[in-house]
């Protein structure tokens, strides 16, 4: 056995790592086509792990294994790269130790005597699943535009936004929930935007208290009030032919924003204490997960303000209704902080899957990451599941049938047709792609009534409605 640290070939080598070398073994791993190298600490392992980047690993465990034995053993085992076997007397893997270890750190192990094919086989089955891990991979598929992750049809429908976003310099609001990635959304507009070279501002209107927030966004000379000890150049001022970003803009007290108007107006500031106005070139993207809507009409927000920073509006899809993105965000963030736990993960359960689907995830984006990184470091297996997640169980509700899901399709259809088209029969008959007695047909199948407003107007129109009475006696064109 090669107990030397000369260089060797790593295509078909396998690192022993025991006390002592087997000589016996290695004529037996020789004669069945493997190079095997010997490591007798944990130590030497690593430097010739490091070295030769050698990929299947065999350890003996010794029949009186400690906790501390094996911590030894794991911090060279972590590495993902290789592929451990490991060798075990009869009956040890009855202790809950020497079992735990083995599930989280080997790939398969064999049991005394061990000189024989089912040696040769996990060998050779741990050297084909390294050789797959590192054959050249065809290109990994793209998991979102403008450094967001995401694939599913709202996302899509955000980047081609964003894109139009950047070609102009109109004022852009971002509406969403808190951790859909407001702030993301608006770098992303500012780097395709030709104001990409210059300075990205952002400041959060909630964090700032209401006497601070003016002169934060504005600046002061020294002297204007106490405690202004020098000049302060503030937040739209350093944003000067950049972007601002406004998040939070509902949270901003009512005094402040009649001088926001005025500066979107005007493109002018004047520093607290200061003695004239100031040019100043921003473009100005703002965020908040307030309904804005509802906040200009119980008076919490000026409806000139709105109509100013509202040109283009975004909207930031809730992560509840993103389907397949949510196992995509987690295996994301997997990648990301897998490096924090303590054992070698080796993905997200079914289970996890599952659980993760079904929850609302009020905190949307920011919460799953941080699930995700909480599981990393408090799971005990080799999969993150999902009592690791911890995720609250939800009630999803009665099930049920297809016939019963395509009914309420075909309901919803029929009355947002309806509805679009104020129930005017022919045209949403047109947009639907059926005729009008099918129409009727289908809305007395669904309980749906024809508007009584819309009936009257069909009258004035011409007599609508006793064409409508012949259609109803007529049969069924689809």
């Amino acid at each position: 056995m090669n107990t030397t640290c000369t260089p060797v070939d790593t295509e078909r080598t396998v690192l022993y790592v025991s006390n002592s070398p087997d000589r016996d073994l290695a004529s037996f791993l020789a004669a069945s086509g493997w190079q095997a190298v010997h490591a007798k600490s944990t130590a030497i392992a690593e430097r010739m792990i490091e070295r030769d980047n050698i990929k299947v690993g065999l350890v003996e465990l010794p029949g009186e294994c400690t906790s501390q034995h094996l911590s030894a053993l794991a911090s060279c085992m972590r590495r993902v790269e290789t592929n451990w076997v490991a060798q075990i007397a009869p009956g040890q893997s009855d202790d809950e130790l020497v079992s735990r270890f083995i599930l989280d750190y080997c790939f398969d192990f064999v049991t005394r005597p061990w000189l024989n094919e089912r040696l040769v086989f996990a060998l050779g089955h741990a050297h084909g699943l390294s050789s797959l891990r590192h054959a050249p991979a065809a290109p990994e598929p793209s998991l979102g535009r403008h450094g967001m992750v995401g694939q599913c049809e709202a996302m899509q429908q955000l980047y081609r936004r964003i894109d139009k976003c950047g070609v102009t310099d109109a004022p852009v609001f971002v509406a969403g929930e808190s951790g859909t990635g407001k702030e993301l959304t608006a770098r992303a507009i500012h780097e395709r935007s030709p104001r990409a070279g210059r300075a990205f501002v952002a400041i959060n209107c909630a964090a700032i208290p209401p006497s601070l927030l003016q002169a934060e966004l504005f600046g002061h000379e020294r002297g204007a009030f106490t405690g202004a000890l020098q000049r302060k150049i503030g937040r739209i001022e350093s944003a000067n032919e950049g972007t601002l970003f406004l998040d939070e803009i509902g949270d901003m007290p009512h005094e402040c924003q009649a001088v926001l108007l005025r500066f979107l107006q005007e493109g002018t500031i004047e520093r607290l204490g200061g003695n004239g106005p100031i040019n100043v070139d921003v473009r100005v993207i703002s965020a908040t997960h307030v309904d804005l809507d509802k906040a200009v009409e119980d008076g919490r927000f000026r409806s000139d303000l709105y109509h100013r920073l509202c040109v283009l509006r975004l909207v930031e899809p809730p992560l509840r209704e993103r389907g397949g993105d949510i196992k995509l965000l987690a295996n994301y963030a997997l990648s990301m902080y897998r490096q924090d736990g303590a054992r070698k993960l080796r993905g997200l359960s079914s289970d996890a899957i599952v659980a993760m689907s079904n929850y609302p995830w009020p905190g949307n984006v920011r919460e799953l990451i941080n699930c995700v990184r909480r599981a990393v470091v408090m799971s005990e297996g080799r999969f993150i599941t999902a009592s690791d997640l911890g995720l609250p169980e939800t009630d999803n509700g009665p099930a049920v049938t297809l016939a019963e899901i395509r009914s309420k399709a075909e309901k919803d259809a029929i009355e947002h047709a309806l509805q679009r088209h104020g129930y005017k029969l022919s045209e949403a008959a047109a947009e639907l792609g059926i005729s009008r007695a099918t129409l009727y047909r289908l809305m007395h199948a669904s309980r749906l009534h024809q508007d009584p407003a819309a009936g009257r107007a069909s009258n004035a129109d011409g007599g609508a409605d006793a064409d409508d009475e012949a259609e109803r006696q007529a049969p069924s064109l689809v």
